[in-house]
């Protein structure tokens, strides 16, 4: 594998794991009856940490890790359970309202104040763990040892792979605005809801793979790999 593949390959792992598209009906929840703009800077702070975020894991991860004697497979564990609690909370009547900014209209004039305020609120749980969870953070730190192999060539496209990573989430959360009106407080109530189950089960592969990494033949390979590549 060269630097570009490794730059592809940790591109496509992270639009999967933080999933713009799948969290457009919660980031719509979040800035409802926000102003174009204020919906763009809300998005712009979200991501712009996203990219700090994963970028501070690629160049330390393995190092904390190592530090605190945290192994990857307790990481993915302690992620999962904390998934799955957002899993859970997804299924839930009211989980959007607990996004829900009341003030959004009223600070229409203020877009600076209001785009820190929504980011203050949404760190936790939206771009963490729900954009930002286990699943990204070890595919950085892994992709981190194999970029160390291959050079400071493989180091630059893992860069410019987060980079990337959170331009396109930025620009599907700048244009809630269509979807939310096409989707309406119903649709994205379902979508949040299947959502959820899907987080759920995610959530236990999660656990699943820690445990198998952490405990060899506790479970059969079908249970922590159940489509393997190649297989049919």
């Amino acid at each position: 594998m060269d630097a570009v593949d490794l730059g592809v390959n940790l591109f496509v792992a992270l639009f999967a794991l933080v999933d713009p598209i799948g969290n457009l009906p919660i980031f719509a929840a979040a800035t409802a009856g926000a102003t174009l703009r204020q919906r763009i800077s809300v998005s712009a702070l979200i991501c712009l940490f996203a990219v700090l975020f994963l970028g501070f894991f690629f160049f330390t991860g393995l190092g904390l890790l190592q530090f605190f004697g945290i192994s990857l497979a307790a990481f993915r564990i302690a992620g999962g359970i904390l998934l799955l609690f957002l899993g859970l909370d997804m299924a839930r009547e009211d989980f959007l309202k607990m996004f829900a900014d009341a003030d959004a209209v009223a600070d229409a004039g203020d877009v600076r104040g209001y785009a820190k305020r929504r980011f203050q609120r949404l760190i936790v749980p939206f771009a963490i763990p729900l954009m930002i969870g286990p699943g990204a953070i070890s595919a950085v730190i892994i992709q981190a040892g194999e970029a160390e192999r291959i050079g400071p060539a493989a180091t630059v496209a893992s860069l410019v792979a987060i980079t990337a990573a959170g331009l396109v989430s930025f620009v599907c959360f700048s244009l809630t605005g269509p979807i939310s009106r096409i989707l309406g407080d119903v649709g994205m109530a379902i979508v949040v809801r299947v959502l959820g189950l899907i987080l759920c089960a995610l959530a236990i592969q999660f656990i699943l793979a820690g445990l198998a990494e952490a405990i060899p033949g506790m479970f059969s390979s079908i249970a922590t790999t159940p489509y393997p590549s190649g297989g049919h």
